[in-house]
This record gives structure tokens, sequence and C-alpha cells, in this order.
């Protein structure tokens, strides 16, 4: 879409508070579009906050408003732990997972304030773009989709991300904003991805360039273990160290204890949807606690076939949030049948934490499973294979 094009629809502009999407921000209005922007609160991690990104546009004579996600977002990460659903590393994809929350979250918002047209600010040709455009298509039918960094005029105005963070800086913006020239960072409740010229080379160490928002290196972490305790009910983490929690206090109370014992960010090379191979960094202290806890409910409740079962779909499943096809056929149907072995994942975990390693301690209050029998020889004599159902009072280790 041209400018001219633009200036006859209302906009809903999406701002992460990135230094791409405010600048698209600040310049639209420039151009005099019809501009609304709306940051949404999904628990950014740092002193970045929806609510300090939305006062710094107010503060630059842009309309904006911050809605509430945090929720949304906590019931996609407890998600993308029930069904194990990671992608290539082993690490979790907040930030794919994040673009449905922000679509389905926002897009009856912009409906009902009048905008024609959805907006954002990522890059062109990568894989938010891609992700935008398909949730889109599934939850807004009715806008119609704006990605600037595929618009010449606004490739020639901004060619690089240095011309955006002077452009902002011109205009009195916070560095925190226009000082992200040489780095990216996309975070929310569940954890936080990063991007930089030295962080994309294979010859830079992670641990020399990056800035960590929710965890520490495990050599910077606490010297002594942390007790930590996590029950689960049908595979959902439904009380941490004792009380009852809901699904922001249980990742929230995750992430502080994974980030105090140094769970350590991913390096991870991956395949991105546009067919390229790229570095990234992504640190989720309080998801990979609560998979590693999750993981040994799984061992212990699943029968052996439907542990490989398990293993096929999480796969899948983490594929389809990566690739942005989570309502597609093949994602729909592993849900429902990942659903059926989540039912049997019930039990409390005991567990250290200490240096970026989930040490168990105790597994009790394991579901009965049909099929799944624990071994007792040693506690037979040690010369006989003998076993035990498990119950309600079962437990291991």
């Amino acid at each position: 879409m041209d400018r001219a094009a633009l200036r006859g629809e209302r906009v809903g502009l999406l701002v992460s508070g990135g230094l791409s999407s405010v600048a698209v921000a600040a310049w639209l209005a420039d151009c005099d579009v019809d501009l609304l922007c709306y940051v949404a609160d999904i628990g950014q991690p740092g002193e970045l906050t929806a609510t300090a990104v939305a006062e710094s546009l107010t503060l630059h004579g842009l309309r904006a408003c911050v809605v509430d996600l945090r929720k949304e977002m906590a019931r996609t990460c407890v998600g993308l732990v029930r069904y194990r659903a990671s992608y290539e590393g082993g690490y979790w994809n907040t930030t794919g997972a994040s673009r449905e929350v922000l679509v389905a979250g926002l897009a009856g918002r912009l409906a009902a304030d009048g905008c024609t047209v959805m907006a954002h600010g990522c890059v062109g040709g990568g894989n938010d773009q891609t992700r935008f455009a398909r949730y889109a298509a599934e939850f807004a039918p009715d806008l119609r989709i704006f990605a600037p960094w595929t618009a010449g005029w606004m490739l020639e105005r901004f060619p690089d991300r240095t011309a955006m963070a002077g452009y902002l800086a011109s205009l009195g913006f916070p560095a925190e904003i226009a000082g992200l020239d040489g780095y990216s960072v996309d975070g929310n409740l569940g954890g936080c991805s990063h991007e930089s010229q030295d962080l994309e080379s294979l010859l830079s160490p992670a641990t020399e360039y990056l800035r960590p928002l929710m965890t520490t290196w495990p050599q910077h972490a606490a010297a002594e273990p942390e007790a930590f305790t996590v029950e689960f009910a049908a595979g959902k983490p439904v009380a941490v160290n004792g009380h009852a929690v809901g699904e922001v206090e249980a990742i929230s109370q995750a992430n502080a204890a994974g980030g105090r014992a140094g769970m350590a960010p991913r390096t991870v090379i991956e395949n991105r949807t546009n067919g390229t191979k790229c570095r990234g960094v992504y640190e989720a202290p309080g998801l990979d606690v609560l998979g590693s806890c999750l993981e040994l409910i799984y061992q212990a409740s699943l029968e052996p076939a439907a542990a490989t079962l398990m293993a096929d779909l999480s796969a899948l499943l983490g594929g389809a949030v990566y690739a942005a096809r989570t309502h597609d056929q093949a994602a729909r149907a592993a849900r429902a049948a990942a659903d059926v072995l989540a039912s049997a994942a019930s039990g409390v975990v005991e567990a250290d934490l200490y240096r970026g390693n989930v040490l168990p301690r105790a597994i009790t209050g394991l579901s009965a499973t049909a099929g799944v029998r624990r071994q007792t020889r040693f506690g037979t004599g040690g010369h006989q294979w003998h076993t035990e159902s498990l119950d309600g009072a079962g437990s291991l280790l």
C-alpha cells in the first residue's frame, strides 16, 4: 500500500516498543495517516514495559492505548509446556507464540475502533511477517494488512536501522527505543528472543554479547540450590511451592526461580520460514523449569507407545507454532490427541534448581494409568522382577 492509499484508511498499528515499530508509528503520523497505536501488555520484561511505550508514544503526539493480554499470553505459554511444543534445539518459541496472542487479542479492538487496516513493524520477508499475515487471515479477515518494510516508500526513507534510530532520536524518543539500532529484543511473559549482528555471527560467543533480561548465565547464578515444587493437573501447573496458582502466577514464579538459578539462554541455528538458517539466542527460564518438571511426569505416566506418539505430536506442534500454522488441520488434530495423553500427566515434582539444572528430588501423587506399572526389583530382593501399579499415592525417586 502506498501513502495515498493509507491516507484513506484508519490504520491500527501493533507497536511492540522495538525500534522498527516505533519508527513506523512516528513516520506514518508524519505522513498524516489516521493512525491508532495498540501496545499489548504481554508481560514484557525489563524497563520498557507496555505502559512506558504507550506513554512515550503519547508524549510525542501519537494516539496510543495499552491492551492487557497477559492472561492470554500465560495461557499460551502453559500450552507450550503442556504439549512440549518446543522448536529446533529445544527452545520455546515464545516470539512465534505471541503473534497469535497479539492478533487474536487485538483484532476485535481494532474493528471496534473503526480500523480498516492492521499494520505491524516486522522485517519484510521474515518469520514474523508471515506469522502476522497468517493469523490476520484467521482472526481478522475483514482487515487489510500493511507490512511497512515491504513498501518501497518506507524502505526509501529508512534503508536500515541506523536511519530509524537517527529519526527517532531527532524526535526526542528515549535511548531505550532510539538506541536499539544494533540490537533487537522481542520479549513477553514466556521468554525473550535476542538478535544482533554479533549474535548472528557463528564466531561470537553468546556469553559475551547477550544482554539477558530474565535470567543469568549459570556461572553467575546463586551458589546454593533453590528448592522448587510444582504440581501438575492434566499437564497444567496448578500449584507452585505448595500454593495454588493461576497461569500468570505459575509462569511468573517459575521465571523468577529459573532466573535466579541461571537457566541458561539457548543458542540455536534454526531453519527459518524463508528458507534461510539464522542463529538466535533465546531465554525462557520459567518454561525451561516447568518443561523439565513436566517431562518427568510424562516419563512416569505414559506407556511406551504413548510416549513415542507424544514426542511426534510435540514436534509437529512446535513446528506449527513456529510457522504460524496452529489452526491448520494437522495442528488441531495433534492438539486433540495430545490432550488425551496429557490427561494422565498429574502429579507433584520436587526439585532443586542449581546453575542451569533441574535436579529432581521426588515425584509424588501420580495418577493411575492403565498399562503403566513400576518396577520394584530391588525392593523385593534384587534378583526377581516385580512390578506394582501406580496409584494416587504412587511415588518415584
